[in-house]
């Protein structure tokens, strides 16, 4: 099993640089692919951004550019670093973790709000 609790978000300014954390606890050892999804009402959950294991990372067309992944092994997180925030970035953002196994684990969501 696999914990993630996420931090960071909140209201930001549109043009900001806000940031999200998500750390991890338990079998930690067993993730392979850990990275961000976010959902806006009513429509399907969106890939942000991702890293595995090997340092490998991808991006949403979206956020090309704009966001930076970026993954601490040594203290089980995952950082998501939003520049040139937009409105279109509002959204609930959810970390999630992939298991060598296949198994997947979320957080429980942090709401990022881009004001105007």
């Amino acid at each position: 099993q696999v914990r993630l609790v996420e931090s960071g978000g909140d209201l930001a300014q549109a043009g900001g640089s806000p940031g999200l954390s998500c750390v991890a606890s338990g079998s930690t050892d067993t993730i392979d692919t850990i990275g961000w999804y976010r959902q806006v009402p009513g429509e399907q959950r969106e890939l942000v951004a991702s890293v595995n294991s090997a340092g490998t990372t991808h991006y949403a067309d979206s956020v090309k550019g704009r966001f930076t992944i970026s993954r601490d092994n040594a203290k089980r997180t995952v950082y998501l670093r939003m520049n040139s925030l937009e409105s279109e970035d509002t959204a609930v953002y959810y970390c999630f973790a992939q298991t060598y196994s296949g198994n997947t684990y979320w957080g429980q969501g942090t709401q990022v709000t881009a004001s105007s």
